[in-house]
């Protein structure tokens, strides 16, 4: 079955926010890799909830 052309999966949802996010997620990205020898739990905890605010306002229209 066919999704109706105006229906929108989630995945395209997804794809659509995350696209959006790319300097978060650049910024999440340059933290972990500043360090990946030892990533721990924490490490780039304010970088990362930025990401995750920056989706979750994305996916519901917000930025």
């Amino acid at each position: 079955m066919h999704p109706k052309p105006t229906q929108v999966r989630p995945i395209q949802r997804m794809a659509q926010a995350v696209s959006k996010c790319s300097a978060e997620a650049s910024l999440y990205g340059k933290c972990i890799l500043a360090d990946y020898n030892s990533v721990h739990k924490d490490m780039c905890a304010k970088e990362f909830l930025k990401l995750k605010d920056c989706y979750l306002a994305a996916s519901k229209g917000g930025k």
